[in-house]
């Protein structure tokens, strides 16, 4: 079989468990700059199903998307270093501010200038937004059928794949013909780790943004090419502008809250079989289970 053609879509987020008060702007818009950034989990486990499908099919090229202010060059780096071919960034300000609606319409258009791909596989969503929207969006803009809540890749040949969803009434196993978008749970398997040598070959790849005023830096990846992280703007695809960003985005966000959970109410339970049967009993009526 020959080698597929594999998108990873991924997202550099912000740590959602360290929200303070400045993590909203005035204009609705979370503070990115305010709080640490991390690669989406999500995105991570579904590098790892990629990743395994260019284990097993050798040939099959792993291209790295995501959509940011430079900075998120960090997390293609990172997925290089675990076994990714290569990275694409959109950076633009008219990508600033953009919710699923837009994001999935400017990662739609660089996918087509793309092409060539088999399969697109991203996390099911990104913990800053929680919305699970972006994947199937960009499966419906790209006119192609998708496969949400995958668990794992079961198997693939080069017509089609076979994957195991995780629902929450069970599970089930189902095929698909290339192309095909591919959104991937939590509860799949964790990303493996950096490569050592993969680390010390591409520990210096940078885009442009982050070569600007650095002669050094644009020497280093002229004498090595394969250290540049491609980086794309929105002259560099073909897109409606008035569909990116803010002005693309009917969704607004109102308030950001940080909350608490705390346990106001304890009970002591002997180690009876009826006082848990009783406690048991208790928590399916109130339907904290069940």
């Amino acid at each position: 079989m020959k080698g597929l053609k594999i998108i990873v879509l991924a997202k550099q987020v912000p740590d959602t468990r360290n929200i303070g008060k400045d993590a909203m702007k005035e204009d609705g818009t979370v503070n990115r700059a305010a709080l640490p950034a991390i690669f989406n989990p999500e995105d991570l486990n579904a590098l790892e199903q990629a990743l395994r499908l260019k284990d097993q099919f050798p040939g099959t090229e792993i291209t790295m998307l995501t959509m940011g202010p430079g900075r998120a060059n960090e997390i293609l780096r990172e997925g290089i270093y675990r076994g990714a071919d290569d990275g694409i960034l959109l950076t633009d300000r008219a990508f600033a501010g953009a919710d699923t609606l837009a994001t999935s319409y400017a990662l739609s258009c660089a996918i087509r200038r793309i092409k060539d791909f088999d399969v697109i596989i991203c996390g099911r969503q990104a913990i800053d937004g929680d919305t699970a929207q972006v994947g199937p969006q960009v499966a419906e803009k790209l006119n192609i059928p998708q496969i949400t809540y995958a668990e794992e890749i079961v198997a693939a040949d080069d017509k089609k794949i076979r994957i195991k969803r995780r629902l929450e009434r069970g599970v089930e196993t189902v095929e698909c013909h290339y192309p095909v978008l591919v959104t991937v749970n939590g509860s799949a398997a964790p990303c493996r780790p950096r490569n050592a040598k993969r680390l010390m070959k591409y520990k210096k790849a940078t885009g442009k943004s982050e070569r600007a005023n650095n002669e050094a830096l644009e020497k280093l990846v002229a004498a090595k090419p394969y250290l540049d992280i491609n980086e794309w703007t929105v002259n560099d695809i073909e897109c409606d502008v008035n569909q990116l960003g803010l002005a693309g985005s009917p969704t607004k966000v109102k308030q950001i809250e940080n909350i608490v959970f705390q346990a106001k109410e304890a009970k002591v339970l002997g180690n009876s079989d009826a006082e848990i049967d009783d406690l048991m009993k208790e928590l399916i009526a109130n339907h904290t289970i069940g």
